[in-house]
């Protein structure tokens, strides 16, 4: 993942600070994220959605609203549609640099924020809401005692997250006069609402409301025991995960070009996180998975282990060159499974140490036990002529001789 900062004019023309992080590779999309309440870009659940997306070659681009975070401007002269304005800015800001958002993602407030600017974001496919109220008023249950001196007095200092922010009465009106029934009457994007039943901040009505409201294609997916501000790294990884299986379906990713002698494209693997073993796989820019190790190992087993890796790209191709013999043949192979484990054994254990291969010496070598199962009226001499089949499959012959890999640093 490559971050860039970079600033753009805001509603009012203040600067407002944002990261701009690009995939590894080429960029397939491009996706705009509002962040909650009185947060700021770099809140954690912000960093993570956004790291997991550029691993499925997103460029993310998350922006602190005026007044907020690293943004110039006075927080105390926002509202509601002062943020609505800023994201309108911000798509206009990605669409002039050639990253038109196609997807478009807002946490609690921002959320409601996002449906609001989502009719009139052209290009939009796929809106996503974390938490969002139905009604952006519903913000104002979190001042307490305080709403009542902000509309006597015109204003009063409010505690939120552990700060102190001064709130104005024009805030209040602005929330308050503010609707989403016709932003979802008007909404053209697919739609994802993502809430979780134990919120105390943004009741999970609000999720029901939202997605009674807006018009087909739209889904709702829970997100079990979050907590509101998706503070857990876990809790992270699979709100974006949902998100772009979710999206995938609605957004028109562009494909990776092959290099020139790799017609299979690149797997390109990047680290998820720098401080255990999961890994984020992205094979030939068409499909997505995650490589870890088992907990015993200090992995989070997020994903199958490389030797497991190993194992299915051996029992793939052994099943698909046995389905394309009995094509071939006309043979009434009904069904085939292929089980592959893999171990590490002394040379002299298995049967390279018989046919004079492995080294001698103790030496371990690798060893991968295929069961292969068919179902099919076969009679014995074709169920052998299988088995010598499956020694034909072009992965068992790679992993069987020498294969060569070239290394060089970018």
């Amino acid at each position: 993942m490559k971050r860039e900062r970079i600033s753009f004019a805001g509603h009012d023309g203040a600067e407002l600070a944002a990261r701009l992080d690009r995939p590894a590779g080429p960029v397939r999309g491009a996706a705009l994220m509002a962040h909650c309440f009185t947060c700021t870009k770099d809140i954690a659940a912000a960093r993570r959605i956004a790291a997991r997306l550029t691993a499925h070659g997103m460029a993310v681009l998350r922006f602190d609203f005026t007044g907020l975070g690293h943004s110039q401007g006075e927080f105390a002269n926002t509202d509601f549609s002062s943020n609505v304005g800023d994201l309108r800015a911000a798509a206009a800001w990605m669409a002039q640099n050639g990253l038109a958002p196609q997807l478009l993602i807002g946490h609690s407030l921002g959320g409601a924020a996002a449906v609001a600017a989502a009719p009139d974001i052209k290009g939009l496919r796929a809106l996503v809401t974390i938490g969002a109220p139905a009604d952006p008023e519903h913000v104002l249950k979190n001042f307490g005692a305080s709403l009542a001196d902000i509309e006597a007095q015109g204003a009063a200092r409010v505690s939120l997250g552990g700060r102190e922010f001064e709130i104005r009465r024009g805030f209040v009106e602005d929330v308050r006069a503010a609707s989403l029934e016709s932003a979802l009457r008007r909404l053209k994007a697919a739609l994802l609402v993502l809430h979780a039943p134990r919120d105390e901040i943004v009741g999970i009505d609000n999720a029901q409301a939202l997605f009674v409201a807006a018009r087909h294609p739209k889904s709702f997916v829970t997100l079990d025991d979050a907590d509101h501000l998706i503070s857990r790294k876990a809790d992270a990884d699979y709100t974006a995960d949902v998100i772009m299986a979710w999206a995938s379906r609605y957004l028109a990713l562009k494909a990776e070009p092959a290099p020139e002698g790799a017609p299979e494209g690149v797997v390109r693997v990047s680290e998820a996180d720098p401080k255990g073993f999961r890994q984020d796989i992205m094979v030939g820019g068409d499909h997505f998975l995650s490589a870890d190790e088992p907990e015993s190992v200090g992995g989070t087993n997020a994903g199958p282990s490389p030797y497991q890796l190993l194992s299915a790209a051996l029992g793939a191709c052994t099943t698909m060159t046995l389905r394309l013999y009995a094509r071939h043949k006309k043979l009434p192979l009904e069904r085939v499974r292929c089980d592959v484990t893999h171990n590490k054994r002394h040379a002299d254990e298995g049967e390279g140490a018989e046919n004079g291969e492995g080294g001698g010496g103790g030496e371990k070598v690798d060893v991968f036990e295929r069961v292969i199962h068919v179902e099919g009226d076969l009679d014995e001499g074709t169920r052998k002529r299988l088995v010598e089949i499956a020694d034909r499959c072009p992965v068992h012959r790679s992993l069987h001789r020498r294969a060569t890999i070239r290394t060089r640093l970018e």
